[in-house]
């Protein structure tokens, strides 16, 4: 016993260093982010998670995918005794609904949660602390939505769920104490993804209230161009590296693994696509302020035929919202954009601001200048994990929900 131990924990030192030596050297810490140590510790700790993952997902103790779910759920927290929380389905979707428990009679704002992950990780009980969060600090009505992972369940059944899941609460809202004049969804990383993704889907919806907002905590919203100016100056920058960003969006929407540098060059977008996109996504419509920390244009490479229908997925507007027509955008609810300054995806949601600005739609936009993917995530997770601008950004978010 005491040699398998032995053993075990020499293997655990050899993933420790593998992820050092291999994984760090990629990670670049700006010094415009106030808190670098703690992040350097953070990418450290989340290399050494995928070290382990991988390691006992090849020698066949748990897969990589389940374990990696286990380590973001990470440890609950305390009973509170100020809401109430109950799980119940919306038809077939698991859903959390949180609720003060002090008496009021007239019917409160309500918000749908989708939590990120790439479709492939989160839960509702890893976004616990925030569901209860925005239940306390704007007396709503929370509902998490627990939403089908892949691969189990492949793309896009996780944006069937999360559209299930509005579909139901419009309809239902004054059954759990909700105007439904008043509905907010809601969603970070992915989850703003699939918050763009289900805005989009109802604008037509006419036997359904409108919703009164969508928040965008720093979405990806295109897969068209991945040398952004935010892409080239944050391709190291923890959490989201920039191949591991399409790393994760292939496995998600199933595509092949092999189109990654074709993909980084454009290779996948074909000359049609390039000239109905170029409106929409263009390192042009980007301020130049964003562009100082250091940009070069890409070179232009011819487009591959194999690649381009491999990547058909990859165009709709379900997996890049901000593919959709001038038609639906013109239709969409007021709008919360949050970007941070060290994220690859900062750009996305700039280009989707201005869609959205172009076509007359109300947008609040929060930009954290400190701030990195993931920080919202982390800002309830206590002092240790938690980073100032994370904290900022939820009271943004907060402030703009007491206006609703």
């Amino acid at each position: 016993m005491e040699l398998l131990l032995a053993i075990f924990l020499a293997v655990l030192t050899g993933i420790v260093a593998i992820a050092f030596y291999y994984e760090h050297p990629k990670a670049e810490i700006p010094h415009g982010i106030s808190e670098r140590r703690k992040l350097y510790v953070l990418h450290y700790l989340m290399n050494f998670g995928l070290g382990l993952a991988t390691f006992l997902d090849k020698v066949g103790v748990i897969s990589e995918v389940h374990l990696l779910r286990v380590i973001m759920e990470t440890i609950p927290p305390l009973k509170d005794s100020r809401l109430l929380i109950k799980d119940l389905r919306f038809e077939r979707v698991k859903v959390r609904i949180y609720q003060l428990k002090t008496s009021n009679k007239n019917l409160r704002r309500g918000i749908l949660y989708f939590h990120g992950g790439v479709g492939r990780f989160g839960s509702i009980r890893a976004y616990e602390r925030k569901c209860r969060y925005f239940c306390r600090k704007t007396n709503s009505v929370v509902v998490s939505v627990g939403y089908r992972l892949a691969p189990e369940h492949p793309f896009p059944a996780q944006f069937e769920d999360c559209l299930t899941a509005a579909i139901h609460f419009l309809r239902t809202a004054q059954d759990h104490g909700v105007d439904p004049s008043r509905v907010v969804i809601c969603g970070d990383s992915s989850g703003g993804t699939l918050t763009a993704a289900v805005a989009q889907a109802l604008v037509n919806r006419r036997d359904l209230p409108k919703l009164r907002a969508q928040i965008l905590i720093y979405p990806f919203l295109q897969c068209v161009d991945l040398n952004l100016p935010s892409y080239q100056q944050n391709k190291g920058v923890p959490i989201l590296l920039k191949e591991r960003t399409l790393v994760l969006g292939l496995k998600y929407v199933n595509v092949d693994l092999g189109i990654i540098e074709d993909v980084f060059k454009g290779c996948h977008v074909s000359e049609d696509r390039r000239l109905k996109y170029q409106k929409w996504v263009s390192p042009d419509y980007i301020p130049h302020e964003f562009k100082t920390r250091g940009y070069k244009p890409s070179p232009t490479y011819l487009p591959s035929k194999e690649v381009c229908e491999v990547s058909e997925p990859m165009f709709d507007p379900v997996f890049s919202p901000l593919l959709a027509e001038d038609s639906v955008i013109a239709q969409l609810p007021e709008t919360f954009i949050l970007t941070c300054e060290f994220d690859v995806l900062r750009d996305d949601g700039l280009l989707y601001k201005k869609r959205l600005e172009d076509h007359g739609i109300k947008v609040t936009w929060c930009h954290l200048q400190e701030g990195f993917h993931g920080t919202v995530f982390l800002a309830l997770f206590g002092k240790v994990v938690g980073f100032r601008s994370g904290a900022k950004g939820l009271q943004k978010i907060v402030s703009f929900l007491r206006l609703l």
